[in-house]
C-alpha cells in the first residue's frame, strides 16, 4: 500500500531500475566484449543504482563501435569506475542480503551494521574477487584470497564508510518503515546507501588501479566469439588495463596509510550515528513506525514512546465513514440476568471531520466519539469490550465508584485486552451525573486517536432545579493530521494538533442546536480531550454552572459564568437561557483551536458550533 509521497517516487524509481538493468544485461551479453564477472558487476550495480548505473555503463564501459572497447576504457577515471563497480557488486550484494536477514531476526542496529560489514567483506573477497576473478588473476584460490585481501579491505572500508551513516539515519529517521524488508522504502534506502558507498569507494579504487593493486575495466575477445575482431597481439597492445593488478607500484608506507585512513573512515561511518540515534533498537522494536513531521528518534528514545507517537497505519483501517455519520449516538442496551448489557468493539476507522478531510481514528463501535452509554442510578451494568485494534487496550470508567478489578488501568487492575480478546466489565451505578469512558492502555496514544465516549447516569430521584428544555453533550478532541497520516496529538514539540473537533466534527461541520427565545439548554462539557485545556465560552449571556465532575452543586454553590476551563477528564454541566433570537456561538476561546489546519472556514473552525435561536 502506498501511504507516503516517497512511495510513489520509489515505484517509478524501481521501474526505471528494472528497465535500466534489463538493458544493461541485454547489451552486455550481446554487444560488449567484457569478461563475465564484469558483465554481472554492471548488471548488479545497475539493479542497485537504477538509471545512474545505466549512465555509468554508457559513459565508462559500453563499446561505442565494434573493435573500440580497448581504447574507449583506457582513461584512468573509467578504470576506476570498473574497479568500483566490481567492489560494489560484490560488497553491496552481501550487505543488502545481511540487512534483510538481520532485520527479520530483530538484531539491534549496531549489530546489524557489524554483520552487514562482515558479510559484505566476505562476499566481495571470497566470491567476487578470489572466485570470479580466479582465471584472470592466475594462481590458486587461496593465493588469490591472500592477494585480494588488502585491496578488498581498503575498498570495503571506504564503501561502508559511506553506506553506514546513510542507512542509519534514513532507517532510523522519521519513517522507520525503512527498517522493514517488506516495505519498498527499505529497498529505496539500500539503493541510496549503495550510491553513497560507490561515491566514497571510487577515489581509493582509482588510486589502487593506478598503482596496480586492482583490476579496472577489461576486454575479452575469445577466438571464435562474436567479439573476436582483433588478434591477440592487437588485443594485448591496446589493453594496458590487463597489466594492472599484476604487480603493485604502491610502497608499504602508502599502503599502510591508505588502509589506516580507510579504517578510520569506516569507524566514523559506523560509530558517529550513535551520537544522534538509538542504535540499540531493531526493526522488531520500531520497524514500520512513522513519526510526526519535525520529530525523529534520538539516542535515548525508548521504542515504546516512539510507537505511541507513530502514525496510524492506513493498512489497519477497517471501514470508512462519511460526514453524514455522527458519533455519540446512544447505544441501546439489552437486558440479561438483571443486567443492562452494552457491547463495545474497538477498531481502526477512517473518520470524516470536514468535507474532504478524514482522520484515521481508533473508535468504539465505528464512531468518534464512541456511543453514549446512558443508564440510571442503581442499574446493574455489564459492558463487553472486544478489541480489534492492532495493539492491546482497556477501558476506564472515569469518575465512577466501582470494584477495583473493573476500574480498567492496564497491568494494574487487569491484564490488557489483546487483539481479538474480550473483557467483561460489571458494576452497579451508585452515582449519577456526567461521566466519560476512555482507553487506559497506551492512553497517550489511544485516547488522542478517539477511544472515548460519554457516560450519562440519570439520578434515581431527578432534581427539577437542573432540568432544561434541551440537552447537548460537548466532547472535545484534538487531532494531528499531516501528509495524509494521522498522529496522536500531544502537548509537545512536533506533535501539536492542527485540527479540533466537537463530537467528532470540526466547524462548519459541527451540529447546530435549534431553540426558541426563553428556552433553556443543559450543555454537558466533557473533557474527553487528552492533553489540552479548552476555555469553553457561550455567546449571548452567561450560563449557570450546576454540576462539576458529575456532582450536582447545592443551589447556594451554583454560579454564573460565560467561560469554563475544561481540562482533560473534567466535566461541567451548565444551563444557558436563550435570551434573544439569532445565531450564538459555543466555542473554545483559544483562537488556534477554532481553525482548521490554521485556517478559518466561514468565520472559524475546529471547536465551534452554533445555537440558532428563533
Amino acid at each position: 500500500m502506498l501511504i507516503q509521497p516517497v512511495d510513489y517516487f520509489l515505484v517509478v524509481w524501481f521501474a526505471l531500475a528494472g528497465v535500466s538493468t534489463a538493458y544493461v544485461a541485454w547489451d552486455q551479453y550481446r554487444n560488449n566484449p567484457e569478461p563475465v564477472v564484469m558483465k554481472w558487476g554492471f548488471i548488479l550495480v545497475t539493479l542497485y543504482l537504477g538509471p545512474l548505473g545505466l549512465l555509468l555503463y554508457v559513459l565508462a564501459d559500453k563499446e561505442p563501435r565494434p573493435g573500440e572497447h580497448e581504447k574507449f576504457v583506457q582513461p584512468l577515471w573509467k578504470q576506476g569506475v570498473g574497479s568500483t563497480i566490481h567492489c560494489v557488486a560484490g560488497d553491496a550484494t552481501g550487505i543488502i542480503l545481511a540487512a534483510a536477514i538481520t532485520s527479520v531476526l530483530g538484531l539491534p542496529m549496531w549489530l546489524d551494521l557489524i554483520v552487514e560489514y562482515l558479510t559484505g567483506f566476505a562476499f566481495g573477497l571470497f566470491i567476487f574477487q578470489s572466485l570470479f576473478m580466479k582465471s584472470m588473476m592466475g594462481g590458486t584460490y587461496w593465493e588469490n584470497v591472500r592477494k585480494s585481501f588488502l585491496p578488498e579491505f581498503i575498498s570495503m572500508n571506504c564503501m561502508m564508510a559511506g553506506m553506514a551513516p546513510v542507512m542509519s539515519f534514513l532507517m532510523m529517521g522519521r519513517d522507520m518503515r525503512a527498517m522493514e524488508p517488506k516495505e519498498l522504502l527499505f529497498w529505496g534506502v539500500m539503493s541510496l546507501g549503495v550510491m553513497a558507498g560507490f561515491a566514497t569507494a571510487y577515489p581509493v579504487n582509482v588510486w589502487m588501479v593506478k598503482h596496480g593493486l586492482k583490476h579496472g575495466l577489461m576486454t575479452e575477445r575469445k577466438p571464435g566469439s562474436r567479439f573476436a575482431v582483433m588478434s591477440n597481439q592487437e588485443h594485448h597492445a591496446e589493453s594496458p588495463q590487463h597489466s594492472r593488478g599484476t604487480k603493485s607500484e604502491a610502497t608499504p608506507a602508502q599502503l599502510a596509510a591508505v588502509a589506516a585512513v580507510s579504517l578510520l573512515a569506516l569507524a566514523l561511518g559506523m560509530i558517529a550515528p550513535a551520537n544522534w540515534l538509538n542504535l540499540r533498537l531493531s526493526a522488531r522494536d520500531v520497524g514500520g513506525a512513522i513519526m510526526p513531521p519535525g520529530m525523529r528518534m534520538d539516542r535515548d528514545a525508548p521504542p515504546e514512546a516512539m510507537l505511541d507517537m507513530a502514525a496510524v497505519d492506513p493498512r489497519d483501517v477497517a471501514r470508512t465513514y462519511g460526514l453524514e455519520v455522527h458519533g455519540d449516538r446512544e447505544l441501546s442496551p439489552r437486558i440479561a440476568g438483571g443486567f443492562k448489557v452494552f457491547d463495545l468493539e474497538t477498531s481502526v476507522i477512517r473518520w470524516t471531520i470536514l468535507p474532504g478531510v478524514t482522520v484515521d481514528a481508533y473508535a468504539f463501535n465505528g464512531q468518534v466519539p464512541g456511543p453514549r452509554l446512558h443508564f440510571r442510578q442503581d442499574d446493574h451494568v455489564r459492558i463487553n469490550v472486544t478489541n480489534r485494534l492492532p495493539e492491546s487496550t482497556t477501558v476506564h470508567w472515569h469518575g465512577l465508584i466501582l470494584p477495583n478489578i473493573m476500574d480498567g488501568p492496564a497491568h494494574i487492575t487487569q491484564d490488557p485486552i489483546e487483539r481479538g480478546g474480550v473483557y467483561h466489565y460489571e458494576f452497579t451505578a451508585v452515582q449519577s451525573g456526567t461521566y466519560l469512558y476512555h482507553s487506559h492502555d497506551h492512553v497517550d496514544r489511544q485516547q488522542s486517536l478517539g477511544l472515548y465516549g460519554a457516560l450519562i447516569i440519570d439520578p434515581a430521584k431527578p432534581d427539577p432545579s437542573i432540568r432544561a428544555d434541551h440537552e447537548y453533550a460537548v466532547l472535545l478532541q484534538e487531532w494531528l493530521m499531516r501528509e495524509g497520516l494521522t498522529y496522536p496529538a500531544m502537548p509537545m514539540d512536533g506533535a501539536q494538533p492542527n485540527y479540533f473537533t466537537i463530537n467528532g466534527k470540526s466547524y462548519p461541520a459541527t451540529d447546530t442546536v435549534r431553540m426558541r427565545v426563553g428556552e433553556t439548554i443543559k450543555v454537558r462539557f466533557i473533557g474527553s480531550n487528552n492533553g489540552f485545556i479548552h476555555p469553553m465560552h457561550i455567546h449571548g449571556g452567561p450560563f449557570q454552572v450546576v454540576a462539576i465532575d458529575g456532582n450536582t452543586l447545592d443551589p447556594s454553590a451554583r454560579y454564573y459564568a460565560d467561560t469554563v476551563n475544561v481540562g482533560p477528564g473534567q466535566r461541567y454541566d451548565v444551563i444557558w437561557t436563550a435570551r434573544q433570537s439569532g445565531k450564538w456561538l459555543i466555542h473554545c476561546h483559544i483562537g488556534h483551536h477554532t481553525t482548521n489546519n490554521n485556517v478559518e472556514t466561514r468565520g472559524g473552525g475546529g471547536l465551534m458550533m452554533l445555537i440558532d435561536i428563533a
